[in-house]
């Protein structure tokens, strides 16, 4: 099973950028499908994006359509998600998560390797 690291949380103002990553070791990282979930405090955990093994698609929540982006280096075994026009809406603890496919994913049941989260923290 593969292992995930994220990196890259912190306070950022609203209108900001960040970007994640999430370094993936233990496995051959090509062959998984990745997505990042977000949960804010007293919420469920939501789905954000997800990317197919070969990067080639994707999807995204409506609500991170046209300001998030999310890409793959295969080569590095590191998925990148890059967070443009922060909103205070967009505040959570960002999760990392692979599953054994080609195909992106949209339900967190289907991932089996989770990374341990990083915050993110946008102030108004």
């Amino acid at each position: 099973q593969v292992q995930l690291v994220e990196s890259g949380g912190g306070l950022v103002q609203a209108g900001g950028s960040l970007r994640l990553s999430c370094a993936a070791s233990g496995r051959t990282f090509r062959g998984y499908a990745m997505g990042w979930f977000r949960q804010a405090p007293g919420k469920e955990r939501e789905f954000v994006v997800s990317i197919s093994w070969s990067g080639g698609s994707t999807e995204y929540a409506d609500s991170v359509k046209g300001r998030f982006t999310i890409s793959r280096d295969n080569a590095k075994n590191t998925v990148y998600l890059q967070m443009n026009s922060l909103k205070p809406e967009d505040s959570a603890v960002y999760y990392c998560a692979a599953y054994s496919g080609s195909a992106y994913a949209m339900r967190s049941n289907i991932f089996d390797a989770w990374g341990q989260g990083t915050l993110v923290t946008v102030s108004s």
